[in-house]
């Protein structure tokens, strides 16, 4: 099975109501067939600074807030803990080359990498992907 490399924006649509749609759809389906899903190690605080930002725009009841970690933190995710020396140096390559944040950019390498395939609402990122020829997953 092709792993995945699952981005902040695209997980982020589990959760928030009206966010979902064919991504959300797209990523419940992958989740059930089981292929390795990875995320670089900024991951985790980023999806938590979304529900957060949700609860307080109330988007989001501080029970449904818990609740969406609670569901987040049980996804069969793998967290790629990659050595500091590839973020300045690959990531930050790529950040550059594609006018992308140095977060985005760990993605982009993490999918590079991985031979992955990339799942993104991110428009930027998006288009980055498909100049780097990844397969892809997009809203």
């Amino acid at each position: 099975m092709t792993p995945v490399v699952v981005d902040s924006s695209a997980v982020l649509g589990l959760v928030l109501p009206d966010e979902g749609g064919v991504m959300a759809t797209a990523l419940e389906a992958m989740f059930r067939q089981g292929p390795p899903v990875f995320v670089p190690a900024h991951w985790g605080v980023e999806v938590a600074n979304g529900v957060l930002m949700a609860e307080r725009r109330r988007r989001l009841t501080p029970a449904d807030a818990a609740a969406a970690l609670n569901f987040l933190r049980q996804l069969p995710i793998t967290v790629d803990d990659g050595p500091v020396a590839r973020v300045f140096g690959e990531v930050s390559a790529l950040a550059r080359q594609h006018g992308l944040t140095a977060y985005d950019a760990a993605y982009l390498e993490l999918a590079m990498r991985r031979r992955a395939t990339l799942a993104t609402l991110d428009h930027a990122l998006n288009k980055a992907a498909k100049s780097a020829g990844l397969a892809l997953i997009a809203g």
